[in-house]
Order: C-alpha cells, then structure tokens, then sequence
C-alpha cells in the first residue's frame, strides 16, 4: 500500500515557531512555559532535540500513525523526523565472473551470491569499515559451491551500529573455507546472525580469529550452524576478547553433524559480563570434537548456559580445560548436559567456579582440579578468589568514570572518562505522533511493520531490548518511566520534583579521554541530600529517554580546567549516589572503586546528552 505524501511538505530549513505556531517545537516552548513555574532560561539543550518536523509535515505523519498507515510512508518519516533507520536492503549482487575483492565497500545485499560456484576465492577487507549503520546481508551466499574460499578481514572495524546477516551461508557446500579475521573490532552495538550458516556442508572450514574484539554491548546468534555438515571444523580463537556486556547465543550448533571439531580458545577472555547460550549444541552429533580452552580467561563475572549439549550424540569428545577463571565468578548452568548420547569422553580439567549441574550424564563425565565452592561434582577443593588484574579493571571500566565524592574539590587532578555520545543522531517525536504509536512487547508486530524491521534484524533486537528496559520492573525506591516527546518527559520530572524545576547537563565534551582540573563547584540545593531526576538514551528508532527518579543523592556543577593551562575547557554535572545498597556487587563502579554494595557512595559525570532534572536553586 502507497500512503500519498502530496500533503506532506518537504523541510527546506528552519521555520521559526514565532511565525508558525503550529510546529511541534512552537508547540513544545507553550507546553514548557505552562508546566514549568519559574522565569529561567529554557534549556536550549533539550529544545535542539525537539522534532523537526514542520507544521504540514508533524499533521500528515500524526494521521497516518492514526490510520495505521505510517509505514508506508516510512522512508520521508524516517528522513523528515530525522529518525535512525536501517536502509532497506539493496538489489541483491548475484553474479560475478571472477575472484572478487570488496574493499571500501558497505551496506549491500548478497543474496545468491555464488551459488553453485566452482573455486575461487571472494575477500571481503577493509568492507564498511567505521560506518555509522552498516547494513550487511548474505543470505544463501556460496550455496551448494565447491572448494570456494571467503575471506573477510578487518569487516566492519570500528563502525557504530552494525546489522549483518549471514543466512544459509555456505548452505551445501564440499570443501573450501570462510576466515573472519578482526572481525567487527571495536564496533559500538553488534548485532551478527549466522543461521544455518555451512548446514549439509562436506569438509568446509571455519575460523573465527580476533572476532568482535573490544567491542561494546551486542548480540551474535549462531543458529542450526553447521547442521547435518560432515568433518566441518570450526575453530573460535580470540573471540569476543574485551567486549564489554556481549551476548551469543549457539542454538542447534552443529547438530546431526558427522565428525565435527570445534575449538574455543581464548573465548571471551578478558570480557566484561559476557553471556553465551549453548541450546542443542551437537544434538544427535557423532564423532564430535569440542575443546574450551582458556574460555573466559580473567572475563568480570560472566554467564553461560549449556543446555542439551552433545544430546543423544554418538562417541563425543568434549574438553573444558581452565575454563571460566573469572575475576568476580560468573555463573555456567550444566542442563540435560550429554544425556542419552552413547561413548562420549567429557573432561572437566581446571574447571573454575559457580557452576550448577542438572540432569547431566552420569557415565563418560570427569573432573579434575574441579574447583566449584557451592555444592557440585567431585570438587577437588576450592580456590580463593583472584586478586582483579589494574589492566583488567582500566579495560572494563574506563578510569574516570566512576569516583568518590571527596574528588570534588577545587584543584584535584583526575582523569575523566570518554563522555561523548556514540549512538545515532536521532530527535524526539511530536507527542501528537507519539502517542499514537504503539509502545509494547505486545505490540512488537506493529512496531517492526512501523519501523520496517524484518525478522531476527538488528532493528527488531533494538526495539526489544528497549521495550524490555522500560517494562522490567522498578528497582527497591526507584520511579521510572520511557519518553519519547519532551512533553512527556517535563511531566515525569515535574510529577517527581515539582514545577520549580531545572535541567542540567555536563556542557560539551572537552576533557574526554585526558586528565581535568576541578575549578570552581557548587553543590546543587546548597550541597545537600535531594532527589533527582536523571534521564539516559535507550537505542531506538526515535530518540528514547529512560527517565529515573534517583533518591538520596548529591548534585554538584563544576568548572573543568586543563590541568597544564589552567584554563576552563568544560562545565560539568555530577551526580553522587549515596545509597548503593542496592547494587549488584559486580557493578562496574566497585570494580573501579575497591568496595561493594551500601559501602562507599559513586559518583559519576552526567555523559553528553544525558540529563538530569533537580530543583531549581
């Protein structure tokens, strides 16, 4: 269905809301000047986040998310709303004649790509390299080829939000090799699928070398990878090292495979919470040949899930050697693990701790230098915790970003963190617009027709995640609430602080990364106990706030100097939580800080567009 747009007008620039007052900011400022009781200057800060949208524009727009009609009109929403969209996916790239080098190459569709290829080899380098929103998707790439070779190497390296799709790649295939190597290093939000990725392959092999490494929070799926293959080996080698809160998941890995070999070595080391599910993983396999070697080696907590591991699989060989010796011990859940299969060998060697195991196969299992300290199989003694690493600790948490209140004096010299903003530009919806969207997981359908998410895209875990943040329940003393209008978000703040009411934010930027002077500072509320309302950017299509009442804390505003100089560089706004009672015991700031929860009181600056509101002084 078309939605016809003549109605809707094109923005050529600004148009002032003096001389039209019907745009969503003019809108806005009358809102502002009603709900806010006092004569201080607007935040100009918070209004430039305002929707752009012009009068004709913010009506069409706000009729079709009525009728249900806004997707078809998806692409001159996205742009005139100035939203953050996943391009759709371009005319698929199914011929080449020839070897073929992608370099300096991005957002393009293989679709068929190399089906029935005999030979040869496609090197994918240097491909999307530091692109804001890279969309990437082989779907049946190199299907049912003989002896081809891929090759992608520094793909992706140090982009923003990253969607790529690897969709019964290698589907088929006898011989020949796919290699990642520095694979989407240093990437701010992966979100890599791999499903059915090699399934009925004969002799082809995988190599997962340096794969995502140091980069920020994400997803990786590999789904019914390498399913009925036979002698596929597939070796995960400094994968995941450094990332920070990264996610994968391994469902139906390797399943009815024949003589598979896969080797995890040095997974997750050095990682920040990392979380893996390991679902059917070599169901129904025979002859397999799994080795975990320093998996998640001095990673901060940490869990992993093996659930129906190596099922019903036939002479398996599985290895956990030094595996999961983590700072702050994570958890490993053991489900179902071998059970049925017939002739396995799986060993348990310097195995490390917190590991729970349900229903797994009494016969073929051993354990030696186990070193579990709850309760648990054949322990062979328990291990003192690990002093944490200083290299480790920088790696995880950027020093600077957490501190105590005592560093808030006029001439301390401290390191201040990377405080600049890296997800994508995005503005606020008109509240006419917003509200008549849908904003639920129940709705989840409606919102990807809206948004033209497609099925396991990164846009679909984007908008989920999200809706999950602001559906989980409130914490012990905490309010909250998600805004998508800035209406929405001036009444949360006012139903928590009153009318009287100011929004702060650290001014610009300067200072990241380097050592600051603290110059002059004033405590907000003459520098005592109050409440306050912080707002953090949630990822999503429109710019989304979750908004938080915070209790018992102390806000401070603080001139930033140069140490060398002297001279100011930047205007900050720090918060100070005096209750951390409630905090999870590996949180970021006791690593930082040497302490635990409802022990020591952190502080942090409020980031670039980050926000707090406190009563006005």
């Amino acid at each position: 269905m078309q939605v016809d747009l003549s109605s809707a007008s094109e923005i050529s620039g600004h148009i002032d809301e003096k001389e039209n007052p019907f745009t969503p900011k003019a809108s806005l400022i009358r809102y502002w000047n009603k709900e806010i009781r006092n004569a201080l200057p607007k935040s100009q800060f918070l209004l430039s986040k305002a929707s752009p949208l012009n009068a004709v524009d913010s009506a069409s727009f706000a009729k079709f998310a009525a009728q249900n009609t806004l997707s078809a009109a998806f692409p001159s929403f996205c742009s005139s709303a100035q939203l953050f969209c996943y391009p759709d996916l371009s005319p698929s790239l199914e011929k080449h004649d020839k070897d073929s080098n992608f370099a300096i190459y991005k957002n393009k569709n293989f679709t068929n790509y190399g089906t029935v290829r005999v030979g040869g080899t496609d090197s994918f380098k240097n491909y999307s390299d530091g692109d804001n929103l890279p969309v990437d998707s082989f779907r049946r790439y190199s299907r049912d080829s003989n002896g081809h070779k891929d090759k992608f190497s520094s793909y992706a390296a140090q982009a923003n939000v990253v969607d790529q799709s690897f969709n019964t790649y290698g589907s088929g295939t006898t011989g020949g090799s796919g290699d990642f190597n520095n694979y989407n290093a240093e990437v701010n939000i992966p979100n890599l699928r791999f499903t059915s990725y090699g399934s009925d392959g004969n002799g082809r092999a995988q190599s997962f070398t340096t794969y995502t490494e140091n980069a920020n929070a994400g997803s990786q799926e590999f789904a019914s990878y390498g399913k009925n293959a036979n002698g596929a080996p597939n070796d995960f080698s400094g994968y995941g090292k450094g990332t920070n809160v990264m996610g994968s998941g391994f469902s139906g890995y390797g399943e009815r495979g024949n003589a598979a070999n896969d080797s995890f070595t040095s997974y997750g080391d050095e990682g920040n919470v990392p979380n893996n599910k390991f679902s059917n993983y070599g169901d129904g396999g025979n002859a397999a040949v799994d080795s975990f070697s320093n998996y998640r080696e001095q990673a901060n907590v940490g869990q992993d899930s093996f659930q129906s591991y190596a099922k019903n699989s036939n002479s398996a060989k599985v290895n956990f050697v030094n595996y999961g010796n983590s700072f702050n011990e994570g958890t490993d859940v053991f489900k179902g693990y071998g059970e049925g299969g017939k002739g396995h060998t799986i060993g348990f060697k310097i195995y490390g701790v917190n590991n729970t195991f349900k229903d797994y196969s009494k016969n073929g299992v051993t354990f030696a230098k186990y070193t579990n300290v709850s309760s648990g199989p054949a322990s062979s003694g328990n291990t003192a915790k690990k002093a944490v690493n200083g290299s480790l600790v920088k790696r995880w948490v950027e020093p600077g970003k957490f501190f105590r209140e005592s560093m808030l004096k006029k001439g301390t010299v401290m390191p201040m963190p990377d405080i600049r903003d890296k997800m994508p530009k995005r503005s606020f919806l008109p509240r006419t617009i917003v509200s008549k969207l849908p904003f639920s997981t129940s709705k989840l359908g409606e919102l990807k027709e809206i948004f033209h998410a497609s099925d396991n895209s990164s846009m679909e875990s984007i908008i989920k995640e999200s809706l999950s943040d602001c559906e989980r329940p409130a914490s012990p003393g905490e309010t909250k609430r998600c805004v998508g209008a800035v209406e929405d978000m001036i009444d949360f703040a006012t139903s928590i602080l009153g009318r009287n009411v100011v929004v702060r934010t650290t001014e610009n930027v300067n200072g990241s990364n380097e050592n600051i002077m603290i110059g002059s500072i004033k405590g907000i509320n003459g520098g005592k106990v109050t409440k306050s309302v912080s707002c953090h950017q949630s990822l999503f299509p429109y710019l989304l706030y979750y908004c938080h009442s915070v209790p018992k804390v102390r806000v401070y505003e603080a001139d930033i100097l140069d140490p060398n100089t002297k001279g100011k560089i930047n205007h900050g706004v720090a918060i100070c939580h005096l209750d951390t009672s409630t905090w999870s015991p590996s949180h970021g700031a006791f690593l930082a800080l040497g302490s635990g929860p409802g022990r020591v009181e952190v502080c942090h600056w409020i980031f670039e567009n980050d926000m707090t509101w406190t009563i006005a002084d």
